[in-house]
């Protein structure tokens, strides 16, 4: 049976495939592929961009290991194939909640940590950062529970599955909680001179850049103690669902087809931004919808490098003159001490480019890229790029580590693919 991704890019014809409804399933997958010389991966949802969790051999389909395990004060035993939305309402039904994630919530809890899946906080790092505990089964069989303080943990947490099958993740969780989003429209220029003050400032800070134009939409979100005051109905729909999904759709398709319009498309998106607010529970306040499809490649660059990687990507689409529908994404998260984190050992920027799905511009990535590598940058693990284990090494201070811990608890490959071998060696 075929698997394809979100995005239609990545694809594969695995050998066989299995859904597994406890550890003893996967246990016994991992076993059989060892016996008969096939490699075994857990797939996710299909949400990575790039061939991480792609397998010629067993394929896992996690369906059937959802649900939470156990529960015990601030912390929250989860089965790896639960996606991220259904953590949201199961924790919000027990009055909790992660203290900060992603925008897309279609994602499995082990796929999302697994490629460092992050969202945007001055205090709160990616979803890596809030786990306390992973379960994995290893390429002997056995199961490894490991928690802060073991260099299994450290490794494991963004282990884009190369030492093992994760079966379960702990995480630290807290008091449901609000927050008070603002949208606002605002100058590229004026943040680029007020970056500081806005990160600062903010607890969560995202932005968009419409390529074309000098426009900005802003969001930020900062706790509030209430009372919510979350938006209408007609309201959330409006913003949400037709007018960054079904209207952005239908530019993109008119861009598609008429690239030229693409710069005077976007100065009218510009044009009808404009200011909201509103308090509402807080998954609900970082979560969105994305119904349009899209190619996206994502680096994270040194905080301090932010202003330039951003200045310098707006010189480039202007000089080449590429006609860019999507917005141009940054983000911000504290250092991270999960050893492949994008955000290891340094506060970081996140720069995500976005491409229209039938409209693939290789050159606007590899020009992007450039840039983004010059600066130091790390390719999020799940978005598209052309890095390997040559410039990996060079820009993650525990890379060694990671393939050497590698070595010793998957030196078969077991848990290798084409994507691995490119980008660990």
């Amino acid at each position: 049976m075929a698997f394809a991704n979100w995005a239609r890019n990545q694809s594969a014809t695995p050998a066989e495939v299995r859904v597994p409804a406890s550890v003893e399933d996967v246990v016994r997958a991992v076993r059989d592929a060892a016996a008969s010389g096939r490699r075994v991966r857990m797939i996710g949802t299909g949400h990575s961009f790039t061939g991480v969790a792609l397998t010629d051999g067993i394929m896992l389909r996690p369906g059937a290991l959802t649900g939470i395990r156990s529960w015990t004060g601030d912390r929250v035993t989860v089965l790896a194939g639960t996606p991220l939305r259904v953590l949201n309402e199961l924790l919000d039904e027990r009055g909790l909640a992660l203290a900060n994630m992603g925008d897309i919530t279609e994602q499995t809890v082990a796929g999302a940590i697994q490629t460092g899946t992050h969202g945007t906080g001055r205090d709160s790092g990616g979803l890596a950062d809030q786990v306390v505990e992973v379960e994995l089964v290893l390429a002997d069989g056995s199961v490894e529970t490991v928690g802060p303080g073991e260099d299994l943990f450290d490794a494991a947490r963004v282990g884009l599955g190369a030492l093992g099958v994760l079966t379960a993740v702990t995480f630290r969780v807290e008091p449901a909680f609000l927050l008070h989003n603002r949208r606002r429209k605002l100058p590229l220029g004026e943040i680029l001179d007020s970056l500081d003050a806005l990160t600062s400032e903010n607890e969560h800070l995202d932005f968009f850049w419409l390529p074309h134009t000098d426009a900005c939409l802003v969001k930020t979100n900062n706790r509030s103690a209430g009372p919510a005051r979350p938006p209408g109905a007609f309201r959330h729909w409006l913003d949400n669902v037709f007018l960054e999904n079904t209207v952005f759709g239908a530019a993109c398709a008119i861009g598609a087809r008429s690239p030229d319009l693409i710069p005077r498309i976007n100065a009218v998106s510009a044009a009808a931004l404009g200011d909201s607010e509103s308090v509402d529970t807080s998954y609900k306040i970082f979560t969105a919808r994305r119904d349009v499809r899209f190619l996206e490649m994502e680096y994270a660059v040194p905080r301090e490098r932010l202003a330039q990687a951003l200045r310098e990507t707006r010189d480039l689409i202007e000089r080449m003159d590429w006609k860019i529908t999507f917005p141009v994404e940054v983000r911000v998260t504290p250092p991270s001490d999960a050893w492949l984190s994008t955000a290891y050992g340094r506060p970081s920027a996140y720069i995500a480019c976005h491409i229209y799905r039938p409209t693939p511009s290789p050159a606007y990535f590899e020009g992007v890229e450039e840039i983004m590598t010059r600066l130091g940058g790390r390719p999020h693990w799940g978005k598209l790029h052309t890095r390997d284990a040559s410039y990996l090494s060079k820009v993650y201070p525990r890379f060694a580590d990671f393939t050497a811990l590698r070595d010793r608890l998957d030196p078969g490959r077991l848990f290798g693919n084409d994507y691995l071998d490119r980008v660990l060696g």
